[in-house]
């Protein structure tokens, strides 16, 4: 089966899912695949979801064809909507009121729910009794990339699969294939702490901007010059330019629905779109604004990892000469900085002032390296 093939480096989920795929009942209604973004969890879900649906099917390949294509009629596929978290809407209709209805054609559905960490306990509530008795034809895959932060009543009602992250050089040469050189896409193999598909956006255009503001940010607050630079500026400017590119493919998928429908449902249309472009629009420029982030913390830390004599540690490896103009900093300064960094990350799951609270992190940076 192919999508055993694709398990071959991922030795758990093998052990898991092969038994499962060969199987005419699987083991579990509801498995949890956990492991770093990148690591193949969403392909295997797909590829889990169309052996499933070809079973009993008259023509299998068909079916698995359709599920590739996100067309089968008995696959849901959830993608949370919030911001920050599963909403309620995202449940409540597409998983627990459908997981009630019997198959269009199959003999049974399968429901793929991404990023259940941001479940929050409403939401996760009603999905309780559709994980805990769910019809005999039901099957439910869940997605994480954290699996600390899914909430136990949730990961108690699934067997969890773990997905492994592959390696730096294997995530380089990836990222060589797509165009990047070799120092620019062992570089992006690091800063993205395990994560593919976190290196392919910092390898593209607008992750190449993005690094750089993030650059500029660290190094004007080490540099003291915050007052005159304002560096938090063009970190903002980068991520809300992926904003307006998320926008814009929203509303180009919009345009194309709209032309095929009914005038009496335009409206209704019009701002179910406009709700999802906004959501969407937001959800990309807080991932953004997280990664610009972690990319100021792993500025600092590579310093005070060439503080103390850790070069091989260092993940930005194609700077490696402002990375020495920057040095002569107390690694224990450094450090404080890294941590005046992760704390302003936590606190945008708020819905702080993103601005403020970006430039008073530059301004607490500066006194910290600088004083």
């Amino acid at each position: 089966m192919r999508v055993l093939a694709e398990l071959d480096r991922h030795p758990h989920a093998r052990a898991v899912l092969g038994p499962t795929l060969r199987a005419d009942a699987p083991a579990s209604h509801a498995y949890l695949f956990h492991g770093p973004g990148g690591a193949g969890k969403r392909a295997a879900a797909r590829g889990l979801a169309a052996e499933l649906l070809a079973h009993g099917s008259p023509d299998p390949d068909d079916a698995r064809a359709r599920v590739a294509s996100g067309a089968h009629p008995d696959l849901t596929w959830v993608t949370p909507s919030g911001a920050h978290e599963v909403l309620v809407s995202d449940i409540d209709g597409p998983v627990v009121s459908a997981a009630s209805k019997t198959p269009f054609e199959s003999t049974r559905r399968v429901f793929v729910i991404e990023r259940v960490d941001e479940l929050g306990e409403e939401a996760a509530n009603r999905m309780l009794k559709t994980l805990e008795e769910p019809a005999s034809f039901v099957h439910l895959i869940l997605i994480t990339d954290r699996l600390g932060e899914v909430l136990p009543t949730i990961r108690s009602r699934c067997q969890t699969v773990r997905f492994e992250a592959p390696g730096e050089e294997a995530v380089a040469g990836e990222l060589e294939a797509l165009g990047a050189d070799h120092a620019t896409a062992l570089a992006c193999a690091r800063l993205s702490l395990a994560d593919a598909e976190r290196a392919r956006e910092l390898a593209s255009e607008q992750g190449i901007s993005l690094r750089a503001a993030a650059e500029r940010f660290a190094r004007t607050a080490r540099a003291g010059e915050v007052v005159a630079s304002k560096p938090w500026a063009d970190v903002l400017v980068a991520v809300r330019t992926r904003g307006e590119a998320v926008l814009a493919e929203i509303q180009s998928l919009a345009a194309a629905e709209l032309e095929l429908t009914a005038r009496k449902e335009r409206k209704r249309v019009e701002s179910e779109w406009a709700e999802r472009a906004r959501r969407a629009r937001r959800r990309a420029e807080t991932a953004d604004l997280d990664l610009g982030l972690q990319l100021v913390s792993l500025w600092f830390s590579d310093l005070a990892y060439l503080a103390c004599g850790a070069r091989e540690l260092v993940r930005n490896t194609d700077r490696s000469a402002e990375l020495e103009a920057d040095g002569g900093c107390e690694p224990s300064r450094l450090w404080a900085a890294v941590e005046l960094v992760e704390e302003t990350r936590t606190r945008f799951a708020l819905n702080v002032s993103e601005e403020l609270a970006c430039e008073a992190l530059a301004y607490r940076l500066q006194h910290e390296l600088n004083s």
